[in-house]
This record gives structure tokens, C-alpha cells and sequence, in this order.
């Protein structure tokens, strides 16, 4: 049954991608100005954990919405938790703000996913290419959060499999700190319905608990970026004992 239901997403969000890309790449086209492509896109990505939810019977439960920063202009820098694609997708359908990511420029190539995600306001990096790479978020990072735009990167850099943690890498901290912006930590239990580089999707409950802002003002990136992974990992054994137990 997980089979047939994970092959009925997959065929969903391989279908409705299409329409919507279009749509993107004609908005692009004419100059339609990228707040409209966004929701463009986070309407999709809604439609795609609206599937989850009907298909693959993954439930979704957030607390925390009132530790996100007030205001049109408000800025902040999203740090998450990341064991699945799964996050990618949410996210953006359930923040009150335009969010951009900070992405590898491969992700760029993926048929129609890449395609449309190159004509939004995303921040795309050269990852072999280390100091000019932080410079471009550094940069584009300022442009987005004074537009009232919200960053979000995954600190590990990579999926990690469910109870396990990655290296908590330091350029949200770092960026965090160059434009005082806060410090949203964000813990995702995805990898229980929705594992690593899996095929097979099972039915469940997957937690987003969103921890308080974090003041970047006068603080050390790696300071900051170790009460961030604190916050989280010890957030993710709370919320998914069974994965942490001996």
C-alpha cells in the first residue's frame, strides 16, 4: 500500500509541476515582478503537501507560530532542521513571508523543479567556490531581508537520516550576524514519514516546533551557531524520542 501511495504522489506532483513551471517561466517572460512568481511557486509546493497529506496520509503539526517576527519589513533568518525533502516544500506553505533559499546551483538543472526555482528570488551558490560563495549570500541576503524577505538554509547542508546530525555548518549564523537579523531555529520530524533518499513515504505525523527569535546583535557566528544547534537537536529528541533511544 506505501508503494502505490508513494507512486500516486510522485505521479501528482509530476503533473501539477508542469502547469505551474509554465506559468512561472511566462511570468518571468513578460516581467512580472517576482512576488507574484513566488506565490506562483508556494501555491505548488502547498498543492504538494496538500497531496501528502491526502495521498500519502502525512499529517502535519506546528507549534511555535508566535515566535515568528512581526511586521511587513521584519527580518529573519530561518534555520532548519533537514532530513527530507519534505521541508522544502512546507515551509514556504505555511511562513507569512516570502522566503528565499539558499541553494546549490546544481538544483538549478532539475527539470521544471530547477527551472521554475531559477526564476524566483532564490539565492543560488557555487559551493566549490567557498568565500565568493558566502560573499553572494552575504550580498543578496541584505537585498532580500530589507525587501521583507526571509532567508532560510539548512545549517547541515545536507539531509541527514532520521536521529542522526549533521555538521552544523556556521554561514546562517554568519550571515545572521553581518545584517542583525534574528535567529529562527526550527526542528522538523520529517524523516518519520518522509526518510532520506526513500522511495516508500508512510503514513504519520510530522512535527515543526519553531523556537524563539535568537538576537544576532554583538554575538559570535560559531557562539550563536552552537545555541542554534542546541536548541534544535535537543528540540528533535523531544519530539521524536524513539529515533534518539539507545
Amino acid at each position: 500500500m506505501s508503494a502505490l501511495r508513494s507512486i500516486a504522489h510522485l505521479l501528482w506532483m509530476a503533473l501539477t509541476v508542469v502547469p505551474y513551471t509554465l506559468a512561472i517561466l511566462l511570468a518571468s517572460l513578460v516581467g512580472v515582478r517576482g512576488a507574484v512568481r513566488y506565490r506562483i511557486a508556494a501555491a505548488w509546493l502547498s498543492l504538494s503537501v496538500s497531496g501528502a497529506r491526502v495521498i500519502l496520509g502525512i499529517q502535519t503539526r506546528i507549534t511555535g507560530m508566535e515566535n515568528l517576527p512581526e511586521g511587513i519589513t521584519s527580518p529573519a533568518v530561518l534555520l532548519v532542521k533537514h532530513q527530507s525533502t519534505f521541508e522544502t516544500f512546507l515551509m514556504p506553505a505555511i511562513m507569512p513571508h516570502p522566503l528565499a533559499y539558499v541553494f546549490k546551483k546544481e538544483l538549478l538543472f532539475i527539470p521544471f523543479f530547477g527551472w521554475s526555482i531559477g526564476c524566483l528570488d532564490m539565492i543560488h551558490i557555487d559551493r566549490s567556490l567557498r568565500t565568493q560563495a558566502f560573499k553572494k549570500v552575504v550580498a543578496q541576503g541584505k537585498e532580500r531581508l530589507a525587501s521583507g524577505v526571509w532567508i532560510i538554509m539548512f545549517p547541515e547542508g545536507t539531509r541527514t537520516e532520521r536521529g542522526q546530525k549533521g555538521v552544523y555548518e556556521t554561514s546562517g549564523t554568519r550571515l545572521a550576524v553581518q545584517t542583525g537579523a534574528p535567529v529562527i531555529p526550527i526542528a522538523v520530524t520529517s524523516g518519520k514519514c518522509w526518510p532520506r533518499r526513500a522511495f516508500l513515504k508512510t503514513p504519520g505525523i510530522v512535527d515543526v516546533s519553531i523556537g524563539k527569535p535568537i538576537p544576532s546583535v554583538g554575538r559570535h557566528h560559531k557562539e550563536l551557531m552552537q545555541e542554534v544547534e542546541t536548541w534544535i537537536e535537543a528540540e528533535m529528541r523531544r519530539l521524536d524520542p524513539e529515533a534518539y533511544a539507545p
